[in-house]
């Protein structure tokens, strides 16, 4: 099938408000696929041709946007290669591991951040706003977060041991549901294929070509492919294709390939799934007597999931956030707090051991420019720079459009 492409978004009757969020949006939602929605986003094979009637892009996208899928069920495969380099043994020089104390090796927290590399299997089910889990398969063991009304478990059958969070209970409905669903948003990452497709639609502006790829199956299901890819150059960003099912109009696979080429930054989707609503006990969760259960309210407020969300509007203890450029390319500036700025930078820290500041300085490649000097970390999506005054600039685009963007702010 032949791609279409869509018209140009432009229209006089954008508001101020909506281009500078489009600017910004773009490819902040791109660093949030990778890193943040990791481990929600629902197959990494595809595969067939089917003869599907022709829609455009706008069609499909309208049928996105009308999907009401709420109650599912399957199976998930997510590879992910950031191209991290790997900590090895060198986590020890920061004075161990990132459980803090009272921590519990079940803390969602904790375990999920796992899914940012590699491949894994997970199953989901889900059940509306208020019943929703995900299972981390490996092969002798299983760890499962479960939410159902206003209980939070998360289990982990390596270790036998399980948290455990509750919502507030206090305030009338429409505070609860406020709540809920801010909790629910947390940081502002997307948390389903769709909220994480209609956010980069959105954002997608005048800077991107957005196309019907043609046809493929996935988990067995007609699916239409929805290809976004930018138009300015400079941007790591290759593209991010999204199979949508044909009949529900519900994202069933998502992948974002890199500009410099190779295997997909993000591979992740269905093998198998049911639309089906998920029989009442599949939520269901008691922990077995002598599992050790760790209760959120017994943690410190800022390690418990749930709580104090209104930490993430804001970025604490940072110096505004500003951009600099527009749509695939635009850049994130903020401020470092002073005592930050210097191990950030790899300038080193007088609290840290000779070794890991060594180690932390090869991780980066030092470079130059207008602005100053600074270190920049890579990955194969995001490069982040940090000026040795704690200046640091972020987003999905080159070095040397970073750089350019550094001397320009």
């Amino acid at each position: 099938m032949a791609p279409y492409e869509t018209e140009d978004s432009q229209g006089s009757g954008q508001s101020a408000v909506r281009r500078k969020a489009v600017r910004y949006a773009v490819p902040v939602t791109v660093v949030g696929v990778a890193a943040a929605a990791i481990g929600l986003v629902p197959a990494l094979a595809d595969s067939g041709d089917p003869d599907l009637p022709k829609v455009t892009a706008r069609e499909l996208i309208e049928k996105i946007a009308a999907s009401d899928t709420e109650q599912l069920s399957g199976t998930v495969k997510i590879h992910t290669d950031l191209g991290l380099p790997s900590l090895g043994g060198a986590a020890s020089s920061f004075g161990g591991g990132a459980a803090g104390k009272g921590s519990s090796s079940a803390d969602p927290k904790e375990k999920l951040t796992e899914l940012a590399s590699g491949t894994h299997t997970l199953r989901v089910a889900a059940d509306g706003q208020d019943r929703q889990k995900l299972s981390v398969l490996d092969d002798a063991s299983e760890y499962s977060v479960i939410h159902n009304g206003d209980d939070l478990w998360a289990y982990d059958s390596a270790s036998d041991e399980a948290y455990h969070a509750t919502a507030d209970g206090k305030g009338d409905k429409n505070d609860k549901d406020d709540k809920a669903e801010k909790g629910r948003r947390g940081s502002g990452a997307p948390a389903t294929p769709k909220e994480l497709t209609d956010r980069i639609l959105k954002a997608s502006g005048d800077h991107t070509s957005i196309t019907v790829d043609g046809t493929a199956q996935v988990a067995g299901r007609d699916a239409y492919r929805l290809q976004i890819k930018p138009k300015q150059s400079g941007s790591t960003v290759g593209a991010v294709t999204v199979a949508v099912d044909a009949k529900t109009g519900t994202p069933l696979k998502f992948t974002l390939t890199p500009a410099s080429g190779g295997a997909a930054v993000v591979d992740a989707g269905f093998t198998s799934v049911d639309f089906g609503r998920p029989a009442a006990s599949t939520f269901d969760f008691k922990p077995a007597k002598g599992t050790k259960v760790t209760e959120a309210d017994d943690l410190p407020a800022q390690d418990r999931p749930g709580k104090g969300h209104e930490e993430f509007e804001g970025v604490q203890g940072l110096d505004g956030l500003t951009t600099i450029g527009e749509g695939w390319t635009s850049v994130a500036e903020l401020k470092l707090p002073k005592e930050a700025a210097g191990l950030a930078s790899g300038a080193g820290s007088a609290d840290l051991p000779a070794d890991a500041s060594k180690f932390l300085s090869s991780l980066g490649d030092r470079v130059k420019g207008d602005f100053g000097s600074g270190t920049v970390y890579s990955t194969r999506l995001v490069n982040v720079l940090v000026t040795e005054d704690g200046t640091v600039y972020a987003g999905a685009v080159t070095k040397d459009a970073l750089v350019k963007a550094a001397d320009a702010g």
